[in-house]
């Protein structure tokens, strides 16, 4: 082997079609691009959502309202399964890491407590946030509603 004949590695290299090289190549006149057009022309370029003058669904789809993005969305746990956990697993003080610990909320997700059920165990519960029913509830059992 030596310089005379080194070929690239099978497979390596695309057979590339010369374009606009006269009609013998086959890709003369049009150069593969077809005839007339946005695209046939150099420098083509089309803006994102383009549908070639079709109304784009951008602009089809309806609009109104208003989405906050500064929203908080708080994961509901209401007083029976605070009162379920006490019981099983007596658990008397509930904070972030039990209720993660519980599969009750994920650790990036806020928590409201909500009045539904009855409560006869005295809790110390710490939350992001409490229903009034939820607090009342738990101070009238002696327990103490923190907010975080």
């Amino acid at each position: 082997m030596d310089l005379s004949n080194l070929k690239p590695a099978k497979g390596s290299v695309k057979n590339k079609k010369r374009l606009g090289r006269g009609e013998g190549s086959g890709y003369g006149d049009t150069a593969g691009r077809g005839h007339k057009g946005a695209k046939s022309r150099s420098g083509y370029k089309t803006k994102r959502g383009f549908e070639g003058g079709q109304m784009p669904l951008q602009r089809r789809v309806p609009k109104f309202g208003f989405t906050n993005p500064t929203r908080k969305e708080y994961k509901g746990v209401n007083l029976d399964v605070l009162q379920r956990l006490a019981d099983d697993k007596k658990i008397e003080k509930f904070d972030l890491a039990v209720f993660i610990d519980n599969g009750l909320c994920g650790k990036n997700e806020y928590i409201k407590v909500l009045g539904r059920g009855e409560l006869s165990a005295k809790l110390d519960v710490t939350a992001h946030a409490f229903s009034a029913s939820a607090k009342e509830a738990i101070e009238k059992a002696g327990g103490h509603a923190t907010t975080l």
